[in-house]
């Protein structure tokens, strides 16, 4: 059915108030492209259809979704079992698994002779080892439930590894990295020899690293103390978590580190707290995903915040000092911005990487895997 190149690829990338739709050719050249800052609904139809009346007709639409839940541990074409078992995933990333259903169902109906792919965020943590999976939770929660730590940012490390490799002129499978896809979502992940070995997301998008407006990991002491003390409800507690908290609770004015470096500046103190807890939860992290390693081979930045704020890649290796990293990091030039670039010091005993951000080509670049495997 596919042979040779195999053509334009749609990838469509539906967050919970975005909507991103990018038609590439087969050598990840963008052909095509629409952006909208509302939540995907019905207007994701009117979409689809002006950006197809620019572009040629994909041969495939791959889709970026967060959660596999349970059931789903790899990249898969969508048919009807696929499409149901998404559904049980959806409970656990509200934000996001939904309004990528809603697309992609959209996507099916309106291309529905071209094969469509679920690429999983979720997919690259398959193969946690136990002792970094589990949680140390009564054993019907695990077995009923499907109680474990499932990582997410997921094809964001896969793209992340693979420009990081070819930069140091390593193979991904030789290589022990921590990556920091630091952004609206925040996590770090441990690779060892290519395989994720721990990362500091969980059972959903909110545990570990503080966010822009996600809290990252509470107490859970705290929050069964706020229900039962001061008799918050779950909804609020869920909403105030995930859209309350993070930078924008503790600054008080803004989510965007761009925003709180130059609020700091100007003698903000919220806005350097803010930071201040930022970077810590940061180097924690980063730190605790180096615990999961035998040798610290690079650390890799990227997300919109690793990628784009040299402040904060400053302060978070400045303090890592104990990692063999260093401050004085360069601040790549408008001729390396948009490419994979060491910006640490020559000869640095840790090498630190920043890797533009990939979802979408690694979406393409999955999507057209599976299409090899189908033709095979």
């Amino acid at each position: 059915m596919f042979e040779g190149p195999f053509g334009a690829v749609l990838v469509v990338d539906a967050g919970s108030s975005s909507l991103h739709l990018t038609v590439f050719d087969d050598d990840l050249g963008v052909l095509a492209e629409r952006d909208s800052s509302s939540a995907p609904g019905d207007h994701a139809v009117g979409l689809l259809r002006q950006l197809l009346r620019e572009a040629p007709a994909p041969v495939a639409v791959g889709h970026r979704v967060v959660h596999g839940g349970p059931a789903l541990r790899e990249h898969l074409l969508v048919d009807d079992h696929v499409r149901d078992a998404l559904d049980g995933a959806a409970d656990m990333a509200p934000l996001h698994v939904p309004p990528a259903l809603t697309v992609l169902d959209a996507a099916r109906d309106l291309l529905p002779d071209i094969p469509h792919a679920a690429c999983l965020d979720t997919a690259f943590h398959a193969g946690l080892p136990a002792a970094a999976r589990e949680y140390a939770v009564p054993g019907a929660w695990r077995e009923r439930y499907g109680l474990r730590r499932y990582g997410f940012h997921g094809l964001s490390y896969s793209w992340a590894l693979g420009r990081a490799a070819e930069l140091l002129g390593r193979r991904p499978e030789r290589l022990q990295v921590v990556i920091a896809h630091l952004g609206g979502g925040c996590s770090a992940c441990a690779v060892r020899d290519g395989r994720s070995v721990d990362t500091t997301m969980g059972f959903t998008p909110l545990e570990g690293l503080v966010m822009a407006h996600r809290s990252g990991s509470i107490d859970p002491g705290a929050l069964t103390w706020l229900q039962t003390r001061h008799h918050l409800s779950a909804e609020e507690v869920d909403t105030a978590l995930n859209q309350e908290g993070g930078l924008l609770a503790l600054s008080g004015t803004s989510d965007d580190t761009r925003d709180l470096v130059r609020a700091r500046a100007g003698g903000d103190e919220r806005a350097g707290l803010a930071l201040d807890v930022f970077t810590h939860h940061c180097r924690r992290g980063i730190a605790a995903m180096a615990a999961s390693l035998d040798r610290l081979d690079a650390l890799v930045f990227t997300g919109e915040i690793g990628e784009d704020q040299p402040e904060v890649r400053e302060e978070v290796c400045a303090r890592l000092t104990t990692l063999g990293l260093t401050s004085g990091l360069q601040v790549p030039d408008g001729a390396t911005v948009d490419r994979p670039t060491v910006v640490s010091a020559p000869g640095a005993a840790v090498p630190v990487v920043v890797v533009p951000t990939g979802e979408g080509r690694q979406v393409d670049r999955e999507t057209r895997t599976l299409l090899r495997q189908h033709q095979a």
